[in-house]
């Protein structure tokens, strides 16, 4: 299966300024989204602003990078919207600002009732691991999704 670029489907949504995905939030992550197989994945380039140690980028933006492409799994694969009840990080080797992109890929674990949990690896430029969470996210009904959450309409769309 080729990776697609998935559609941000809250583009023009009146109100949305997201921390993590929207592109017109200049203090943001302004993440991307592709979907290749059972994986949602991003490419992201991190800025020396989101560092902690010099260099290092800091550990609560690793985990916000990973919190955020849950949510996308949840959005794409589920096809609902959820809400993190818990995330839990472990840091393994140093992710540094000023070396070329990360990778960040996740997946879903495994799901009971309206509970999913879900696999996310953050990767360096080299390939090499640098840090993983398990997400868990409490999802809603469609219809509360739609209702409540902004759930798109016709579903994620990919561009061409």
């Amino acid at each position: 299966m080729m990776m697609k670029k998935i559609k941000n489907p809250y583009l023009g949504l009146k109100g949305y300024n997201c921390f993590g995905c929207s592109p017109d939030n200049k203090s943001g992550l302004q993440m991307e989204f592709y979907e290749d197989g059972d994986f949602i994945i991003s490419k992201w380039q991190p800025k020396e602003y989101f560092q902690g140690y010099n260099n290092i980028l800091h550990g609560g933006i690793q985990t916000t990078l990973m919190d955020e492409i849950a949510s996308w799994v949840v959005l794409v694969k589920l096809k609902t919207a959820g809400v993190t009840k818990k995330i839990e990080t472990r840091y393994i080797n140093p992710v540094y600002t000023d070396n070329g992109p990360l990778t960040i890929k996740a997946s879903v674990n495994n799901r009971e009732k309206n509970f999913v949990n879900i696999d996310v690896f953050l990767y360096d430029s080299g390939g090499v691991l640098c840090s993983k969470s398990v997400a868990t996210y409490f999802v809603f009904p469609e219809s509360v999704a739609r209702d409540k959450y902004f759930f798109p309409i016709n579903g994620v769309t990919y561009e061409e």
